[in-house]
């Protein structure tokens, strides 16, 4: 019985961890870890190798880094300011509570539009930046969503095969 009450909470914690990627206040990678400790501390403590433990600690880096790498990657392509950088991080979490889900996609895209304008006063290279933060947000949030994925398959090959 508290086999099945692991496992429920497992799955519930891993799903609840993709509702990070549209809401980045939830701690996604806090989840799916939540849903590892779980199985080896509930379930099965000798079923999860080291190398599983070493491959989630990488993956775990490189979703933390996905949304800032990615973010600063476009930005600074299309020739934005480190303070066009800054707010398209903070307006990411703000957009997910102002108008949900658009606003994780529009307040970031304003936010940064409206500050390159004030710093650059050029509207069409405002405009370009604001883009790119735009696709900085969806190349990350895939990017992120793809490891998580990979991360919960690995998980489930290792604890069922």
């Amino acid at each position: 019985m508290m086999e099945a009450v692991a496992w429920v909470g497992i799955v519930v914690l891993f799903i609840a961890s993709f509702a990070g990627l549209i809401f980045p206040i939830i701690p996604s990678i806090l989840l799916l870890w939540g849903g590892f400790l779980l199985y080896h501390f509930g379930i099965n403590h000798e079923e999860l190798s080291v190398i599983f433990w070493l491959a989630m600690g990488m993956f775990t880096v490189l979703i933390i880094t996905a949304d800032i790498l990615a973010n600063s990657y476009f930005v600074k392509r299309y020739g934005g300011s480190k303070w066009g950088e800054r707010i398209a991080g903070l307006a990411v979490i703000v957009g997910s509570f102002v108008f949900p889900p658009f606003g994780i996609l529009l307040v970031p895209f304003a936010a940064v539009f409206v500050t390159e304008l004030l710093i650059q006063k050029d509207a069409k290279k405002a405009m370009m930046v604001g883009f790119a933060t735009f696709v900085g947000f969806l190349s990350g949030t895939i990017a992120k969503f793809l490891i998580q994925f990979i991360m919960i398959i690995w998980f489930f090959i290792d604890t069922i095969i």
